[in-house]
C-alpha cells in the first residue's frame, strides 16, 4: 500500500488550521466521503457529524458540512458528543457514515478527523487509502450537486439522549443508588453524557473538569493525567473514580483508595466476569502487544486465552470482527464491548465495571486483584523526526543487550506514536530496578539520536 500523506493510525490529526487539519482538507474530505459512499447510486448519502469541545471544532465542522452538501450528501449534526456516540447514532439513524472532529487525548491546539462507515466501524485501510487519493487529486473536482440535488443539514436535537439511552440499555436493571462516583470529564465531549447516564442510574456524583471553554480540553486532567482522578477520589471519598479523555473513547479508573486502575485491569475484570457467565465469545480476549503479560496468565487460569494485535484500537477491532470476539482493548483505556458498541467507549466500559461491582458487592480494590502484573517501565519521548528505528544503531545495540539480560523472561517494545511526534518505549520483566535502569539508558540514547 502507498505511503500515506494524510491518514495516521486514527484518522487525520495534527495542529488545527495547519495542514493537514485545515478547512480546505476538511472540505475535500467531505466531498470525497460523500462521493465514495454514493458511488454510482442516485440515492442521497447521509452522514452524522459530531465533535468534541475544541475551539477549532466549529470551523472544521462548517468546512465538512459544505463539502458533503456540495457533493449531494445530507448531514445530521450531533454537536458536541463523544466519539462512540457518533458510531451509535450512525447505526441507529441508519446513516451511510459518520465523521468525528476530535484529536482525542491530544492538547487543545490539535484536532482531527476520523471516519465511520454505515456499520459504525472505522473505515478499513483500503477505504481510507481511496479517500486519501480522492482528497489529494482532482478526480472529483467536477462532481457538483446542482439545484435540489444539493445536500441539506439538520440538527439531531436529542443526540445526547439517544446515546445515553443506548448506553443504559447495555446494563439493564442496574441501579447505582448508594454508590458515590467521582468523574473527570477532561473538559471534553463527555461533560454532559457521562454525568447524565450515571445520575439517571441513581449514582451520587462529584463531577470535575466538566466546564469546557474550547481550550482547556485534556489540560492537566482526564485519562492521560491519571494522578488527577486519584487525587479527586481521595478528596471526595468516592467508591470509584471515572476518567475519560477528550472524546471519551478511553477510560481510566481509580479505586476507593485512590489507586489508578488501567485498561489491562479493566480487561481482566470484564473478561473474567464474561468467562464466569459464559459470555466471552470464543473464550478469547483481544489485547495489543503493549498489554501486560499478567493478563494472559489471569485469563488462561480461568480457561480463556488472549489474542494479541498490533498497537491501536483499530487493530483490536479488526481482530475482534474477524474472530467474532466480544471483548478487547488496550492498556491505555480504549475498551471495546462488541455486544454493545463498535468502537472504544469509555462510558460503556465504566458501566460494565460498575455492573460487576454492584452484582458482586465487592469494592474495586478487591476486583482489580484478579490481575497480577509483571513490572513495566514505560518512557515517552518527543522526537524531531521518525527515521526507521532499526537505523538507530546505538539504540538497537542497547535493546539487544537488554533483551539478552532479560533471558526470555521479559520483552522490549519500541514504536513511534501514530498520532503524535513521540516514540514510545516499554520494557517488561520480573525485576523492576533492572527494567527501569534499561529504560532510562535506552531513552537517553533515543534523546541523543532523535529527541527534540
Amino acid at each position: 500500500m502507498t505511503a500515506r500523506k494524510l491518514f495516521g493510525t486514527d484518522g487525520i490529526r495534527g495542529t488545527a488550521n495547519l495542514h493537514p487539519v485545515t478547512p480546505e482538507v476538511a472540505f475535500r474530505l467531505g466531498r470525497a466521503a460523500g462521493f465514495l459512499i454514493r458511488g454510482n447510486s442516485d440515492v442521497r448519502p447521509r452522514f452524522v457529524i459530531g465533535r468534541d469541545t475544541r475551539l477549532s471544532g466549529e470551523m472544521l465542522e462548517a468546512a465538512l458540512l459544505a463539502g458533503l452538501n456540495s457533493i449531494g450528501a445530507d448531514v445530521l449534526l450531533a454537536g458536541v458528543i463523544p466519539t462512540p456516540g457518533v458510531a451509535c447514532l450512525v447505526r441507529e439513524l441508519k446513516s451511510d457514515g459518520g465523521i468525528v472532529i476530535s484529536a482525542s487525548h491530544n492538547p487543545a491546539e490539535d484536532n482531527g478527523l476520523k471516519i465511520f462507515g454505515g456499520d459504525g466501524y472505522k473505515l478499513d485501510d483500503a477505504l481510507e487509502q481511496r479517500l486519501e487519493v480522492l482528497i489529494l487529486t482532482p478526480e472529483i473536482d467536477e462532481e457538483r450537486a446542482l439545484g435540489e440535488a444539493i445536500g441539506t443539514a439538520s440538527l439531531i436535537s436529542d443526540a445526547i439522549e439517544r446515546y445515553a439511552a443506548l448506553a443504559k440499555a447495555s446494563v439493564p436493571g442496574m441501579s447505582l443508588h448508594g454508590l458515590k462516583i467521582t468523574v473527570d470529564c477532561a473538559n471534553g465531549a463527555s461533560f454532559v453524557s457521562t454525568p447524565k447516564v450515571l445520575k439517571d442510574l441513581g449514582g451520587t456524583l462529584a463531577v470535575f473538569h466538566g466546564t469546557p471553554d474550547g481550550m482547556n480540553i485534556n489540560r492537566e486532567c482526564g485519562s492521560t493525567y491519571p494522578e488527577e482522578i486519584s487525587r479527586l477520589v481521595k478528596e471526595t471519598g468516592a467508591q470509584i473514580g471515572i476518567s475519560h479523555d477528550g472524546d471519551a473513547d478511553r477510560l481510566v479508573l481509580a479505586d476507593e483508595q485512590g489507586e489508578v486502575v488501567d485498561g489491562d485491569e479493566i480487561l481482566a475484570m470484564t473478561a473474567l466476569d464474561a468467562l464466569k457467565h459464559g459470555t466471552l465469545s470464543g473464550e478469547t480476549l483481544v489485547a495489543t502487544v503493549m498489554s501486560n503479560f499478567g493478563l494472559d496468565e489471569s485469563v488462561a487460569a480461568a480457561g480463556g486465552k488472549v489474542l494479541r494485535t498490533a498497537v491501536g484500537d483499530r487493530h483490536v477491532v479488526e481482530a475482534m470482527r474477524k474472530g467474532n470476539f466480544s471483548i478487547g482493548g488496550e492498556q491505555s483505556g480504549h475498551l471495546i464491548f462488541r455486544d454493545h458498541g463498535t468502537t472504544g467507549d469509555g462510558l460503556l466500559a465504566a458501566l460494565q465495571v460498575l455492573r460487576i461491582m454492584t452484582e458482586s458487592g465487592k469494592p474495586l480494590s478487591e476486583l482489580r486483584r484478579c490481575l497480577k502484573k509483571y513490572p513495566q517501565a514505560q518512557r515517552n519521548l518527543r522526537v524531531k523526526s521518525k527515521p526507521p528505528l532499526d537505523s538507530l544503531s546505538q539504540v538497537s545495540a542497547l535493546i539487544s543487550e537488554t533483551e539478552k539480560a532479560l533471558s526470555g523472561k521479559g520483552r522490549v517494545l519500541l514504536r513511534y506514536s501514530g498520532t503524535e511526534p513521540k516514540v514510545r518505549l516499554l520494557i517488561e520483566g520480573s525485576d523492576e530496578k533492572v527494567i527501569n535502569l534499561a529504560a532510562d539508558t535506552i531513552a537517553k540514547a533515543l534523546a541523543v539520536a532523535i529527541g527534540e
